[in-house]
């Protein structure tokens, strides 16, 4: 492949990659949308519900990434792929078994240690698929999927638990994606590895290469730290909309759809784009479109969770969930610039390893505790003042992307 060509079959490989991405995220968000008919039934509390939407699932998330990074950089990318979306898939459906706090957070567990192959093998298949001036964008459009399959959890998920309870929807969208994993082993084929050296970053091979890197630390640390409000207000808003606003699982389904998904959709393609655009052949100038979204996306965080009218407020969240997601496709294409063409999956595990077990991993459970020490006082707006306190962040993990763009 030369410099600037585009391997023949990508537009349709994208495509498929896009879509298992979006069931991917689609399978995390089933529990938000049904968090407090999931709570009432296994009868957990706040706390224990924000450990099972963040932490159980990052931890094995996480640490599963980097051994399945490493098999994805030796062996078949799209067969470990579709493997690990029959795993996660099973273990959504085996979801609606559960009697109990335990049963769940085992089943959640299973779901986490599945999808952790999903986006090192994407991302490592991409770089192989798309010449670097058009990566970010490449990148960009996969990372749509993270809102497509939110919107597929909020409007579709939202309706399917108020008609036919969170049960069936759980094992409806795992067979969902077992299907789909066919498709992706039968109808894919393994592109060749590119063989050139990486833009900057790392020069050696292996996990050191990569961490000796200052940019690269600071891009993985920041992106976490954003990533602390992103994951926690994924997992409570619709709770924060339920408690503050009165709203039932479909109605604010309806709502989180098109704001949450589109809006994200929006914004990760548009930061890609955008990226590419005013990168040119330098890759440092991409990351700083990350930092510079993040945080203009902040005050209308803000406006969101204060404002008394929840139609108004939600039509506030539309530039905040499009800024908000517009840090994934810089971020993850300055990962792989920063990487050697073996060591790709890798780079994608350890930005995911940070991104999950910062973000997914503390995001939720802060505010689940949060809630708990402020419900005294507060009641039901409690969640509301614990999204605001965790929202902070997105300024601080900005600061970090933007010292990314200018290290070494």
């Amino acid at each position: 492949m030369g410099t600037g060509e585009t391997r023949k079959g990508a537009p349709w490989a994208l495509a498929l990659l896009t879509a298992i991405y979006a069931f991917n995220f689609a399978d995390r968000q089933l529990l938000s949308i049904a968090l407090d008919d999931v709570k009432r039934d296994i009868g957990a509390t706040d706390a224990e519900m924000g450990l099972l939407t963040g932490t159980a699932f990052a931890l094995f998330y996480t640490f599963a990434g980097i051994p399945l990074a490493r098999l994805a950089d030796r062996g078949q990318r799209w067969r470990l792929l579709s493997l690990s979306l029959v795993v996660w898939s099973a273990f959504t459906s085996l979801s609606a078994l559960a009697r109990s706090f335990a049963h769940l957070a085992l089943a959640r567990i299973g779901v986490g240690a599945g999808e952790a192959a999903c986006s090192p093998c994407a991302h490592s298949l991409l770089s192989d698929l798309y010449p670097p001036a058009r990566r970010a964008t490449a990148i960009a459009v996969y990372s749509t999927g993270i809102y497509v399959g939110t919107y597929l959890a909020y409007e579709v998920g939202g309706r399917m638990c108020k008609l036919h309870g969170w049960k069936t929807t759980f094992v409806l969208f795992g067979a969902a994606g077992a299907v789909l994993a066919l498709f992706g082993l039968l109808a894919m084929r393994e592109p060749a590895r590119e063989r050139s050296a990486p833009q900057l970053g790392a020069r050696s091979l292996g996990l050191a290469g990569l961490l000796a890197s200052t940019s690269f630390r600071h891009l993985a640390f920041g992106a976490g730290i954003k990533s602390i409000a992103g994951y926690a207000l994924l997992t409570w808003i619709p709770t924060f909309l339920s408690r503050v606003h009165g709203m039932d699982s479909a109605e604010s389904g309806s709502w989180l759809g098109p704001v949450v998904g589109l809006g994200g959709a929006l914004g990760t393609f548009g930061g890609g784009w955008l990226a590419d655009r005013l990168g040119g052949g330098d890759a440092r100038r991409r990351v700083v479109t990350a930092s510079w979204a993040t945080l203009a996306a902040t005050p209308f965080l803000y406006l969101f969770l204060y404002l008394p009218d929840p139609r108004v407020a939600l039509v506030c969240y539309v530039p905040a969930a499009i800024l908000g997601a517009m840090y994934l496709g810089p971020v993850f294409t300055y990962a792989q610039d920063c990487a050697r063409p073996e060591q790709r999956a890798l780079a994608s595990a350890v930005l995911l390893f940070a991104i999950n077990l910062i973000g997914l991993g503390t995001g939720p459970w802060i505010v689940g505790v949060l809630n708990e020490l402020l419900s005294e006082s507060q009641g039901a707006l409690a969640v509301r003042t614990s999204l605001a306190i965790v929202s902070l962040t997105y300024v601080w993990g900005a600061a970090h992307m933007a010292y990314a763009a200018r290290a070494r």
